[in-house]
């Protein structure tokens, strides 16, 4: 990772780590941890749309098969570390398989939409029929629309008794963000990220210098399933229920918002979209004047009119344009005052 760059991550973990500190004195830890939940999650889908190009439509199915492991884990095992595990490695494994299918097949991107989308609505379908006694994992059984509750949340390894929640809770939550954000700025800084980076550029140009492009996008696609994975484990503890609602329509739908009001091309963008949009949700809620879905509907269309490049992107931009502004002034007057000395010589 070049100075520069490790520069600007310290300073964004320095903030949000401040940020973090702060917040449970303007907004509840309950609220708070469901803002940074749906960040994480946000974030899986900017990483492999923005910075890899592969539109996916079916992040909500990785975020809801990480939530169903770790739940379905949890009531077989009666702990929370090695099903924790699971709410990673699942979906990381299964976005691994998809990916291969996908991209080894040399599907088009609207392919690609497609298929993500189809998936998660086949989860969504399956989940919810399965009400019946015989859909039994062990001793977990799915529930069907009911969901599954009743199931152990995190708690510190090895200390089953010892559970993380409310405060505690909140601040797992946050670590594990900024710890997912360093990794990935990692990985993007990395030869990797920078070869994920060309193919979305120019996907020929690189198969043509000699990478394997078809394998850098599945491992791509499976690491932003992972962090979805992770993003659906902690909110099964956080909700101590999952539901087929979460690989519904509506869910995939409101991260490819968050992502797109945020700003592509960035880690921060999809994240600060998801907390201000779930927030914003979370207001409308409380009142029945405005309908919330509308209100969100509104926000894209004036955001994807007003603001392409997403609002994180737009305000950079102002920064930059700023103070390139300010360096122009200082460069005419230095050149004005060398030309002054210049005459009195």
């Amino acid at each position: 990772m070049a100075d520069s760059e490790f520069r600007h991550a310290a300073i964004v973990i320095a903030v949000a780590f401040v940020a973090m500190l702060i917040g449970p004195s303007l907004v509840d830890n309950y609220t708070l941890t469901i803002l940074i939940i749906y960040g994480m999650l946000a974030m899986s889908l900017g990483l492999i749309w923005g910075f890899g190009g592969i539109l996916c439509f079916g992040q909500a199915a990785f975020f809801g098969l990480g939530a169903y492991a770790y739940a379905v884990a949890a009531i077989n095992i009666g702990e929370s570390t090695v099903p924790f595990l699971l709410g990673i490695a699942v979906p990381f494994a299964f976005a691994f398989v998809l990916g291969a299918m996908m991209f080894y097949g040399r599907l088009s991107d609207v392919y690609l939409g497609v298929i993500t989308l189809v998936v998660t609505l086949i989860f969504f379908k399956f989940i919810n029929s399965t009400a019946g006694p015989e859909y039994v994992i062990g001793t977990a059984r799915l529930g069907g629309f009911n969901g599954v509750p009743g199931f152990q949340t995190l708690n510190v390894p090895g200390y089953s008794n010892w559970y993380i929640y409310d405060r505690s809770f909140y601040y797992f939550c946050g670590v594990a963000l900024l710890v997912v954000y360093a990794l990935v700025r990692w990985l993007l800084a990395s030869p990797f990220g920078r070869v994920a980076i060309a193919i979305r550029e120019n996907e020929t140009r690189v198969e043509l210098m000699g990478y394997d492009v078809r394998l850098r996008k599945t491992v791509l696609f499976a690491v932003g399933g992972a962090i979805a994975g992770l993003a659906g484990t902690l909110f099964a503890s956080w909700a101590e229920i999952v539901t087929p609602g979460m690989f519904s329509l509506a869910q995939s739908a409101e991260i490819i918002i968050w992502c797109i009001v945020g700003g592509l091309g960035t880690l921060t963008g999809p994240v600060i979209g998801a907390m201000i949009l779930a927030f914003l949700k979370f207001l409308l809620g409380q009142q029945t004047v405005l309908d919330s879905t509308l209100i969100l509907g509104l926000i894209l269309v004036l955001s994807v009119l007003f603001l392409p490049r997403g609002v994180v992107p737009t305000i950079g931009l102002l920064f930059s344009r700023r103070g390139l502004g300010r360096r122009k002034r200082v460069d005419r007057g230095g050149a004005r005052r060398r030309m002054r000395d210049a005459a009195n010589v």
